[in-house]
């Protein structure tokens, strides 16, 4: 049996890996475990443990065997990423030379996560100058087994599963790939384990973002495709998902992951409620779609907050949205508080004109409700603003952007679109208004988005080109893009550092995301 890379603790327990008591503790649970499954199968868990070395870092990434209700030996990762989310190199020392497990007379090559993330043939450019895989293929092993915690992107198991493929067949040897199901923190891990048989091709997969148990047959992996799979639900509840946990489609994959991002982060935080501003837009819309799916519609409030510059058709769309959800509703109308705020600022503000500052009160009267009611009925708030917003920042800091978790903030806002209209045709809960009409702030008479902005069409290729891409103005431009409008979004990008630095944990389901990986200084130079 074999569990996902670091099981016992969860992907990545970060600092917490430097308190001697918390490793201390992790070493009390493997035996108790050890002693608990005595009489089953072998069991491989993936643990960080102590390196009892004088140099070096002082602890490994490791996979331990429990036989017999016994600790030991323990298999250690080689390669120890250090780029966008990932930053073991600060906690873990490498192995060096072949982890082999002999048991029962096979050879069974142990490697973690990023050790199978450097074939040379697969990358035009590798990261490491050490292949483990290669190195276990020289020592005799007779199959590779991956303990793994590869967190979710958009598209990514596709490439998961040719890389893991060719290897398979590059060493002529059967391939399982065990990976971490759930979500800590920003990351969201989606599970669908894989084995492969020794020409290469995929011979079972576990389900995804949901937990799983796969019997797979490794002699029948050796002999090539007739290869066969059993697979075995765990016996505990699970979540009903809107559609087939397989379903590669990107809608598919972005709604099934921010359902699980969601439910993990409440659950494991403890909260059993959340609450949201529900404004009739469609990024609101999406993430209590999201919410009901995730907590049940039961325990999901959102709350209508409208101004002097609501329009009716917003609260209509707000209320049709709650019904076809089943969610609670709340009514909190903010014109009289705007009316206090205009008095008690009338001396201080006299002789200016009115700007962006009185939009931004707006928003930061109806956070300063949101958090109100979080405290009083100790539920998660959920922001609800996009992508597209959180680059520019069009957003409004201690306003629309409070809260506990930022459920959308990685997706564009095309995209929203897309996941919105996808979510629409398997239950059709987001009114077709709020689907159409020109997204607006409502924070002045008759405003829309792109009165401030570029269209999301144009905007959204850009902020593809230059936050995920890392690409310049210049190198944009030259792809045939207006040069004033580039300028203008990338110093908006710069511009609204200072607000993402105090944003809530954003879920990262696209390859960079504005959290653990994105390390962008505010003050620069350029």
């Amino acid at each position: 049996m074999v569990t996902p890379e670091l099981a016992l603790m969860g992907y990545l327990p970060r600092d917490l890996l430097m308190s001697r008591g918390f490793i201390h503790r992790s070493g009390l649970e493997l035996s108790r475990m050890a002693a608990e499954l005595a009489d089953c199968p072998p069991l491989l868990v993936g643990v960080a443990t102590p390196n009892p070395a004088e140099m070096g870092r002082p602890l490994f990434n490791s996979a331990v065997l429990l036989r017999g209700g016994a600790v030991g030996p323990a298999f250690h990762k080689t390669l120890l990423p250090t780029y966008d989310v990932f930053d073991e190199d600060r906690y873990f020392e490498p192995a060096h030379g072949p982890q082999i497990l002999e048991m029962n007379g096979c050879r069974l090559g142990i490697s973690i996560c990023e050790d199978v993330w450097n074939d040379r043939d697969f990358w035009q450019r590798r990261r490491y100058h050490e292949d483990p895989i290669e190195v276990l293929a020289k020592s005799g092993a007779q199959a590779i087994v991956n303990l793994s915690a590869s967190p979710f992107t958009v598209g990514k198991q596709t490439l998961r599963e040719a890389m893991l493929g060719q290897m398979a067949r590059k060493y002529r040897l059967p391939l399982v790939f065990v990976n971490q199901v759930g979500g800590n923190d920003d990351l969201i891990f989606d599970g669908r384990s894989a084995a492969f048989h020794a020409e290469g091709g995929l011979f079972a997969r576990a389900k995804g973002f949901e937990e799983d148990l796969v019997v797979v047959d490794l002699a029948a992996g050796a002999s090539g495709p007739g290869a066969a799979a059993q697979t075995t639900k765990v016996d505990r509840p699970q979540k009903t998902m809107v559609c087939p946990t397989d379903d590669f489609q990107p809608e598919a994959e972005i709604w099934n992951a921010l359902v699980l991002g969601v439910r993990d982060y409440a659950r494991k935080t403890r909260f059993r409620s959340v609450l949201l501003g529900l404004s009739g837009g469609i990024d609101s819309a999406l993430t209590a779609a999201i919410a009901a799916d995730a907590l049940g519609p039961e325990n999901v409030l959102g709350v209508m907050m409208p101004s002097r510059y609501s329009s009716q058709g917003s609260v209509d769309d707000s209320v049709d949205l709650a019904r076809n959800l089943g969610i609670r509703t709340l009514t909190l109308p903010i014109s009289g508080i705007m009316e206090t705020y205009e008095c008690t600022l009338a001396d201080a503000f006299r002789g200016r004109p009115a700007d962006v500052t009185e939009e931004n009160i707006q928003s930061r009267i109806r956070g300063n409700l949101l958090m109100a009611l979080s405290n009083k009925y100790g539920s998660l708030l959920l922001t609800t603003g996009n992508k597209s917003e959180m680059s520019v920042g069009y957003c409004t800091l201690y306003g629309d952007m409070n809260g506990g978790l930022a459920v959308i903030a990685d997706l564009p806002k095309m995209m929203v679109y897309r996941v919105s209209r996808w979510r629409n045709r398997r239950k059709p809960d987001i009114p077709e208004a709020t689907l159409t009409k020109a997204p607006s702030a409502e924070l002045r008479p008759d405003q829309t988005d792109q009165d401030s902005l570029p269209p999301y069409e144009l905007l959204d290729q850009i902020l593809e080109l230059h936050v995920e891409q890392s690409q310049s103005a210049e190198e944009i431009v030259a792809q045939g893009f207006d040069e004033p409008t580039v300028r203008r979004v990338l110093r908006l990008v710069r511009m609204a550092e200072f607000k993402r630095k105090q944003a809530a944990p954003v879920l990262k389901v696209t390859s960079r995301a504005f959290g653990t990986g994105w390390r962008m200084p505010i003050v620069r130079q350029e």
